[in-house]
C-alpha cells in the first residue's frame, strides 16, 4: 500500500493554527491509535488541536460542521480539520455505505467551506490491518491526516485565505 506523499514543507511549523479533530468512537482501539499519531503531529508543528468524539464515521462530517459553525460565531474559527474513524468491511453492504458516505460528506463539507482536510478515516479488511495502519510506530495515517490538513492550512495562508 503506497504511503502518505511527504512535501518539502512536512516539517514547516503551522503556529497559531486551530485544527478541529473529530474521531468516531466506534472501533476504539484503533481510533484511539489514530488519534495520538495526529495530536502528537499537530503538537510538533505548533498546531493547536480541539478534540470532539462521534459514535461513528457516518457522524464525523456532521458534528465538524456543527463546531466549525459554533466556532466562526464565537470568533475562534478552526483553520482545518482532521477526521478520524475505522471501518472494518463485514459481511453486508453497509461497509459501502459508512465508507463511500463518509468520505463523501466530508469532501462535500471541506470544498463547500474551502476548510482544508485530511481525511483519516480507514477503510480496511479486517482489524489487523486497521491496526497496522494506525499504529504510530507502524502505519501512522492519523499523522498523516494531520500533515495532510496542515500542508493545505500552509496553502491556504500562502494563499492568503486565512490568517
Amino acid at each position: 500500500m503506497a504511503g502518505f506523499s511527504r512535501s518539502r514543507d512536512d516539517g514547516a511549523p503551522v503556529p497559531g493554527a486551530r485544527i478541529l479533530v473529530v474521531v468516531a468512537q466506534f472501533n476504539a482501539e484503533t481510533t484511539t491509535l489514530l488519534r495520538q499519531g495526529a495530536l502528537e503531529a499537530l503538537s510538533k508543528l505548533g498546531a493547536e488541536a480541539i478534540v470532539i468524539e462521534v459514535p461513528g464515521a457516518l457522524e464525523i462530517a456532521c458534528a465538524a460542521a456543527i463546531a466549525l459553525d459554533a466556532g466562526k460565531e464565537a470568533g475562534a474559527p478552526y483553520d482545518g480539520l482532521v477526521a478520524l474513524g475505522c471501518v472494518i468491511r463485514g459481511e453486508t453492504y453497509h461497509f459501502e455505505i459508512v465508507a463511500n458516505e463518509s468520505a463523501r460528506a466530508l469532501i462535500d463539507l471541506s470544498v463547500a467551506m474551502r476548510l482544508p482536510l485530511g481525511n483519516g478515516i480507514l477503510t480496511v479488511e479486517n482489524e489487523a490491518q486497521a491496526i497496522t495502519r494506525a499504529d504510530p510506530e507502524q502505519g501512522n495515517k492519523g499523522a498523516d491526516a494531520a500533515l495532510a490538513a496542515l500542508s493545505l492550512v500552509r496553502l491556504a495562508r500562502e494563499a492568503g485565505a486565512r490568517a
